[in-house]
């Protein structure tokens, strides 16, 4: 086995369960039931075989994640993968990070602010609006209670409705139970 990554990148690494992942020719009915539904309506991936071992609390996962990511209205797809990228930065959680940065390069077709959020941190250069989300987006994931009315004036003051807060507080407090559930269940590796 390579040795997990430990450095945020936009490059989608393979995920490696540490528990066996449900064989999908050996799933029972629940599981495949529960797995009709995947994350984007891609392939079923390593993640989801490993979640099927719990075919009700994936049954109820994947809507609320497509609901929470794939909405229409309130905060555009690419700030809604910004604050999946914010909670996955403070949660250290490298598979969650990539795979948000990189459908946030594809959606603006610009990499320089996932590169400045994974160089720099709290630190990167981003517009108004960018810091106001990222700033809100990292302190609800660190503890709920650093969200300031301050972090929410900057919110509105850059233009932010509260339909688009509504979608950064699902998609960041997400992503804070998402990632724990990832860090536990597998690694992040180098794709050879």
């Amino acid at each position: 086995m390579s040795e997990p990554i430990k450095e945020f990148t936009a490059v989608i690494p393979y995920w490696e369960p540490r528990i066996e992942p449900v064989v999908l020719d050996d799933a029972t009915e629940e599981q495949l039931d529960a797995m009709k539904v995947t994350v984007s309506n891609t392939a079923i991936g390593a993640y989801t075989l490993a979640l099927a071992h719990d075919p009700e609390t994936l049954s109820q996962r994947t809507p609320l994640f497509n609901g929470i990511m794939y909405s229409r209205g309130g905060l555009s797809r690419a700030e809604t993968e910004m604050g999946a990228v914010a909670a996955s930065v403070v949660n250290r959680c490298i598979y969650c990070a990539a795979v948000h940065a990189n459908r946030y390069n594809q959606l603006t077709k610009d990499e320089a602010v996932m590169d400045s959020i994974f160089a720099s941190g709290e630190e990167a250069e981003l517009d108004p609006r960018q810091r106001a989300i990222m700033t809100f987006a990292y302190n609800l994931s660190q503890c709920p209670s650093s969200a300031t009315k301050e972090d929410m004036a900057g919110l509105v003051a850059n233009g932010l409705g509260m339909d688009e807060v509504l979608d950064l507080v699902l998609s960041a407090s997400l992503f804070g139970w998402a990632n724990r559930l990832m860090h536990v269940l597998g690694d992040p590796i180098a794709q050879e």
